[in-house]
């Protein structure tokens, strides 16, 4: 079992939600983050004072699925968020070492 990580722009959910969804990928979270990489923020100007945003706003989408599905879930995401500008954002694949179902009990494999 594998958790895929995956930062992206707000505005890029529906299509990666509609991707995994076509996958068979049941459940997701996510969680509003902000953040900065390359582009190290940038200026803003309200009422005529500029001002530095230093963390954009993202999304943060994680995914636990079994090791056969990684790639394509990790290609899936990939395509979805991708606008080719800067700030599309990043994905992190780690290790699993358990799941668990609370309602059922269920574990492993199961539990996705």
């Amino acid at each position: 079992m594998k958790m895929v990580m995956a930062v992206i722009k707000p505005f890029k959910l529906d299509e990666v939600r509609e991707a995994l969804t076509s996958l068979g990928v049941e459940g997701l979270t996510v969680t509003e983050v902000k953040g900065y990489g390359r582009q190290k923020g940038h200026t803003e100007i309200y009422r005529g004072a500029e001002y530095a945003v230093s963390f954009l706003p993202k999304l943060k989408i994680e995914v636990a699925v079994g090791t056969d599905l990684v790639d394509r879930v990790v290609e899936a995401i990939a395509a979805a968020a991708r606008t080719g500008q800067i700030g599309d954002g990043k994905i992190f694949v780690y290790d699993m070492q358990s799941a668990m179902r609370i309602r059922t009990g269920e574990s492993g494999a199961d539990a996705l």
